[in-house]
């Protein structure tokens, strides 16, 4: 177990250090963040000057050495365009991030889980067939045209829910809904399918001629050997999250890193730019991680194998 897990966290660093080489070099190839600073009309020694202050005159290996260090030393510089310290500016919004993210994943499990296991329980039936309609639409639906849908029913014609920001309780409902059709469906849809499979194997066939009640059978038995695939999905869903949080919370003008990110692509502030798309890597990598290492939890074998 021990090499499984060394493994997978070197191959996790390896992961995070490609990220941050490769959006460093975009980032530099994407334009001159002083062109859009100062204008086209500012005098050419201005723009000189203030690409000597932001160190964008330093050699290419300089400025990422530069950065590079910074990360290790919690200093990842100021922002172009809101002339802060980045690091204070995703502190101020990755709580509003956080709290929605975790009650979007808390309702995929719980609800996905037992919606799978209520359609493989009442298989064929009209119940079955309705989750099974409700996954298909909520899987092929993006999650910002939901988005948009949510807004136009529920705050513009209904006025029922405010349409953004935070604040209240009901600024979280049409966001969250937006955020966790798409992953409850993808889930109740996987841990259908895995349960069917794992029901129909011929060890729980000892257990129901002991007399054990078949749900019994399905919670304590046959759900365990159904998860590992469904943890699959969950930690591919938690990367969809962290990505598409981003999109949604443009649509509903939420104020975490998501709006944070957008803004500063917009204005070409390499140092969020880059520092966002590093928290997003480094999450995603961490999910990716805990997968990893569950699987050598619940399945001893892909761990012997290391």
């Amino acid at each position: 177990m021990r090499k499984y897990v060394l493994f997978r966290v070197i191959r996790a660093v390896l992961t995070v250090l490609c990220v941050w080489t490769l959006i460093f070099t975009l980032t530099r190839i994407t334009g001159d963040p002083v062109e859009w600073m100062l204008g086209d009309g500012a005098p050419e020694a201005a723009k000189a000057r203030l690409r000597d202050d932001l160190g964008l005159n330093d050699p290419f290996g300089e400025q990422y050495y530069r950065s590079l260090a910074g990360l290790f030393t919690g200093d990842a510089g100021n922002s172009y365009h809101f002339r802060r310290p980045v690091s204070v500016l995703f502190a101020e919004r990755f709580r509003a991030t956080l709290m929605l993210g975790a009650i979007v994943f808390v309702l995929t499990v719980i609800i996905g889980i037992l919606l799978g296991v209520l359609a493989a329980v009442k298989h064929k039936s009209a119940f079955d067939r309705a989750i099974m309609s409700f996954s298909v639409a909520g899987y092929t639906i993006p999650n910002f045209v939901f988005g948009i849908l949510l807004i136009f029913v529920f705050s513009l014609n209904l006025r029922l829910l405010p349409s953004g920001s935070i604040g209240t309780p009901a600024h979280f409902v049409l966001p969250t809904i937006a955020m966790a059709v798409g992953p409850i469906a993808n889930v109740a849809r996987l841990t259908r399918s895995s349960l069917l499979d794992v029901i129909s194997q011929e060890y729980l066939e000892y257990a129901r001629a002991k007399g054990v009640r078949e749900m019994n059978i399905i919670l304590k038995h046959a759900l365990r050997n159904a998860l590992i695939p469904v943890i699959t999905i969950l930690g591919a869903q938690m990367s969809t999250l962290i990505g598409g949080s981003v999109v949604v919370e443009t649509v509903f003008a939420w104020p975490g890193i998501g709006t944070l990110i957008v803004s500063a692509v917009r204005h070409r502030d390499f140092p969020v730019v880059q520092y966002g798309v590093l928290l997003i890597a480094i999450s995603v990598t961490l999910v990716n991680l805990l997968v990893d290492l569950s699987y050598g939890i619940l399945d001893p074998r892909v761990r012997d194998s290391y």
